[in-house]
């Protein structure tokens, strides 16, 4: 192929990127649109196999058959997450604004590290930054970045918080000088159910995880504040030196919600940093049904907020945003080719000071396109719909007595168990539920979840979809119900 058939910007580019592209857009439609399963089924070893031909051949094929080869051995043993019967994790189906928007924003390839990289795109990630702190109620000082989601939105959350807590408690600057021997006392709140990522967090920097202190939850599994009121208490007679409370606005497993405003006393009272990991539920807040369970957001000090979830936008895509803006200034630095001193005088946009990346797509262009192409209305109708969805699959379960429903959903999470007997042990069941989401995942009926609770596995459904049906629940219960049947009967179990 020559160059100008490889680039665009001469007439034999443009058409080859046409196309590429209209061959490319064929391809998934093909694969998606008349799959009956929503996963082949493939293992490991049989996928490996198709790919034994080499990766960087001497010479190579064409463009077309290489996008044949995705064709014919990637899509159709990809995880089809715009299949009905896909449920399985915190993976939407993509809309398709957000993927038009993705071909716009990676062939124009703008990076967010320089306003000269990415002119327009730096303004409108700016625009789109302060609709969503309006959109949580943030106070003017708020700003925000766009990241790759909610593990790096809540690293930088207690990044911040660590380096504020260090300069203002020890007088040390983290950034120059490195951690201060009191690193040490430094402790983390967060709910029992938090996601992992806050000890991941802890762990990279330099606290290690055991600066993470988990509080106990109540029957709903949101902190129990009475129970953090204890812990904050025992702390302080160690002698130890909290700095940061984590809320969860939707729990990776049962979408619970923690009493946000709660959270906020105590944060003011201990004059803690308050961080809301909303990656999951922070959709609510376009919904006029369901936005007050997230009351007391607009009091945290910074928010994670992932788009690749509930707002149904290609992965990657998440924003952090932060109350007052000008903490930035505890991880900002600036570089003589990319932002030097000079431009923050002459007002030139400067992103790369509020993010732990320096080359950064234009993600923000997907939110974008889809908040101006459905609006505020359009968006909640979808959440709305999954959440309502969630509801009814619970009665279903609830309703079945070979299924054992294990809590109420918040959020679209949905947990149960296939319990086929009264009195069947648990650690029958466990053996059972987790062998029926193995051949599950074999045979690509139904792609479900699998989770432990009080030590038992069970089985979820995150119900993202939003033109799945009821009808469709119900039958990805029965291909529970006829998978389990089946091994129930390999495995001899009666009770």
């Amino acid at each position: 192929m020559s160059a100008d058939e490889l680039f665009l910007g001469s007439e034999t580019g443009n058409v080859a990127y046409r196309e590429a592209m209209q061959q490319a857009a064929n391809a998934v439609v093909d694969s998606f649109a008349h799959t009956e399963e929503p996963y082949s089924g493939r293992s490991p070893d049989a996928l490996a196999e198709q790919f034994e031909e080499p990766v960087i051949p001497e010479t190579g094929t064409d463009l077309d058959t290489a996008i044949d080869e995705v064709a014919t051995k990637v899509l159709p043993h990809s995880v089809g997450t715009s299949h009905s019967r896909c449920a399985a994790h915190l993976q939407c189906p993509p809309m398709i604004p957000g993927l038009a928007a993705e071909a716009m924003l990676t062939a124009a390839n703008q990076s967010l590290d320089s306003f000269d990289q990415a002119p327009a795109a730096t303004v409108l990630e700016q625009e789109v930054i302060g609709a969503l702190c309006e959109l949580f109620d943030l106070p003017d000082a708020a700003d925000g970045v766009f990241t790759s989601g909610g593990t790096q939105s809540n690293f930088q959350a207690l990044l911040l918080a660590r380096d504020k807590y260090c300069s203002q408690q020890f007088g040390r600057d983290v950034q120059t000088s490195g951690l201060p021997p009191e690193a040490e006392s430094l402790r983390i709140l967060c709910s029992e159910e938090a996601h992992f990522t806050g000890k991941q967090a802890a762990h990279h920097l330099g606290l290690g995880e055991d600066a993470v202190v988990t509080v106990p939850t109540d029957e709903k599994r949101q902190i129990d504040p009475d129970a953090l009121d204890a812990v904050l208490a025992g702390l302080e007679t160690n002698g130890v030196e909290p700095f940061a409370l984590v809320g969860t606005a939707g729990t990776t497993d049962f979408g619970s919600i923690d009493p946000l405003d709660a959270l906020a006393d105590r944060a003011v009272e201990h004059d803690l940093w308050f961080h809301v990991d909303a990656a999951y539920g922070g959709a609510l807040a376009l919904s006029d049904d369901y936005d007050s369970l997230l009351s007391g957001i607009a009091r945290a000090d910074s928010i994670a907020v992932d788009f690749h979830k509930l707002f149904y936008q290609p992965i990657s895509c998440g924003a952090f945003l932060l109350r007052e803006g000008a903490d930035f200034e505890w991880m900002a630095r600036n570089a003589a080719y990319l932002n030097p001193e000079a431009h923050d005088e002459a007002g030139v946009p400067n992103l790369v000071a509020k993010s732990v990346q320096t080359t950064r797509r234009f993600d923000a262009l997907k939110p974008y396109v889809a908040f101006r192409a459905l609006g505020r209305e359009g968006v909640a109708e979808l959440v709305d719909s999954t959440l309502a969805l969630a509801d009814g699959a619970a009665s279903l379960i609830r309703d079945a007595e070979d299924f054992e429903l294990l809590h109420e959903p918040t959020l679209n999470a949905v947990v149960f168990r296939y319990r086929p007997h009264t009195g069947m042990s648990d650690r029958t069941v466990s053996r059972l539920n987790a062998e029926i989401r193995e051949q599950l995942l074999q045979d690509g009926r139904a792609i479900v979840a699998r989770t432990e609770v009080a030590g038992v596995t069970s089985l979820k459904f995150t119900l993202l979809n939003p033109t799945a049906t009821l009808d469709d629940v119900a039958t990805m219960l029965d291909i529970v119900r006829d998978c389990g049947m089946a091994v129930t009967q390999e495995m001899g179990v009666v009770a």
